[in-house]
């Protein structure tokens, strides 16, 4: 169990300022509470200072938290309010780890990486053979209509929706589920695919 005082939390949280503006992205990743215990999240706003998460395990205000993000790395600090589906955090660091962060914002935001649907980076493309499987990482399998696919995701017509976040195969194909819309999900691709690798969906 870590050893975090009262009076440490409080005084980072009321160091907490908006001198940095967060700025809405899409990154998954999991977070240590101070009981070990590891949850997966989404990160859906985030400056050098402080971010805001989707979760369904929020911990509780002026809890240490140390946090694992795609593209980001590690990172701590401690929770500074918690709601009912998610909380916001503030990030220790040192201020050249700031400037760090600061950095690679801006370079993800430029690569169009933060918060951009993948149908919005790659033409979407309607498969000849939508029937495919949606295959979750504890091994559970269910059938599903492929919507429309792109080689960075894809959209699935399917009667389950896996938690934000969640590790799926698409045939072949690895990725995470973004998004979640009325008829099923969309997924976006660990690895940007070669028009070859859609072949067997898109050839009759």
């Amino acid at each position: 169990m870590l050893d975090i005082s009262t009076d440490t939390a409080e005084n980072t949280i009321s160091m907490e300022r908006r001198d940095f503006q967060r700025v809405p992205v899409t990154l998954f990743g999991r977070y240590m509470l101070e009981d070990k215990s590891e949850h997966a999240c989404q990160i859906t706003d985030m400056s050098p200072g402080s971010a805001g998460f989707g979760t369904k395990c929020p911990g509780k205000s002026g809890e240490h938290i140390v946090v694992y993000a795609d593209h980001i790395g590690r990172f701590e600090g401690y929770i500074t309010r918690v709601y009912s589906d998610g909380f916001a955090m503030t990030i220790n660091a040192s201020d050249r780890k700031r400037d760090k962060l600061a950095a690679k914002l801006t370079w993800l935001s430029n690569q169009g990486e933060l918060g951009l649907p993948e149908d919005r980076r790659h033409d979407r493309l309607a498969p000849r053979d939508p029937v495919s499987k949606l295959v979750l990482e504890d091994g559970r399998a269910y059938n599903c209509i492929i919507i429309d696919l792109s080689m960075s995701g894809a959209a699935v017509k399917c009667e389950v929706k896996p938690a934000l976040g969640s590790i799926a195969n698409l045939g072949s194909m690895r990725g995470r589920v973004v998004r979640h819309f009325d008829e099923g999900v969309a997924m976006e691709f660990f690895a940007v695919q070669k028009r070859e690798s859609l072949s067997s969906f898109l050839e009759s």
